[in-house]
């Protein structure tokens, strides 16, 4: 009876309530989705982070010379300085104009070049072969042949930086035209479509991620080879600031101009990037 009893008080014991998950579960993937974002924004300065504490350590226990690697202080003042004084505003003006410039004509003709070695198979054999040989030349190699032919003037700085833009786009035009989907233009043929009709409405919509890829790297492209220009043939421009530091011993003048150049580099990407993301908003996610 004692058993049966305790069997018979367990089964009358109060039901607990049971918290619904559907109460839960908004928190829970709250709590995720700003995990997920301090991730994402954390992550990447991670390594940064600890550059520069390793970079101001080494400066506080003289590590390193202060005359080979100045203190983080050291180069926040120079670079500050220069922002207030407008220096660095004046040679950023002179080096943009330079690039956008070499830039606008190596996208020219990498749209150009490239559109037309992927529209047509015969084009592409007789060039890309010399094109490829061509692009395996470094950029800085091109300077003493283009100083005899060009001077040493603006010119000069134009077509290596336009050079430098060319061969991505070149090559990432050619090869998202010719990664189209056959079925993406049978179905135009299918639909009537006139070569007009097939190429704006296709072809060129379908290649637009590798294209801008292209423009992308390009930009990037151009801007490394305006500094090296800038270094070694110039008078004015981010480039020939950092020169200009080296010859007065001024090391922390030199890291000043080389945190701008990156500064603008990374601007110029992510403005870019944002393009991209704005002229491909048609794209279902995972595309």
């Amino acid at each position: 009876m004692a058993a049966q009893d305790l069997a018979l008080s367990r089964d009358d014991e109060p039901v607990r309530p049971i918290v619904a998950p559907a109460r839960v579960a908004p928190l829970h993937l709250a709590g995720l989705g700003l995990g997920r974002m301090a991730q994402d924004w954390l992550l990447p300065w991670l390594f940064p982070l600890a550059l520069l504490l390793l970079w101001q350590l080494s400066a506080q226990y003289a590590w390193v010379p202060e005359q080979v690697l100045p203190p983080p202080g050291v180069v926040y003042d120079s670079f500050a300085a220069l922002l207030v004084s407008g220096e660095l505003w004046d040679h950023l003006q002179v080096s943009l104009v330079r690039v956008f410039s070499g830039f606008g004509i190596g996208l020219a003709g990498g749209l150009l070049l490239g559109g037309a070695m992927g529209l047509s198979p015969t084009l592409r054999d007789y060039l890309f072969p010399l094109f490829k040989a061509f692009s395996q030349v470094p950029t800085i190699g091109w300077l003493p042949l283009l100083m005899l032919l060009v001077g040493i003037d603006e010119g000069l700085k134009f077509l290596l930086i336009a050079k430098a833009a060319l061969v991505p786009v070149t090559i990432n035009t050619c090869q998202g035209i010719q990664g189209v989907p056959n079925r993406y233009i049978e179905v135009a043929k299918v639909y009537g479509f006139t070569r007009w009709q097939l190429l704006s409405q296709v072809v060129f919509p379908a290649a637009t991620a590798p294209i801008w890829n292209g423009v992308r790297y390009g930009l990037t492209h151009a801007w490394l080879a305006l500094v090296v220009v800038e270094l070694l043939a110039s008078s004015e421009g981010i480039g020939y600031l950092i020169v200009y530091g080296r010859q007065l011993f001024q090391l922390d003048l030199v890291l000043a101009a080389v945190v701008a150049v990156g500064i603008v580099g990374f601007l110029l990407d992510k403005l870019l990037a944002r393009s991209e993301a704005w002229l491909l908003r048609w794209r279902k996610p995972g595309l």
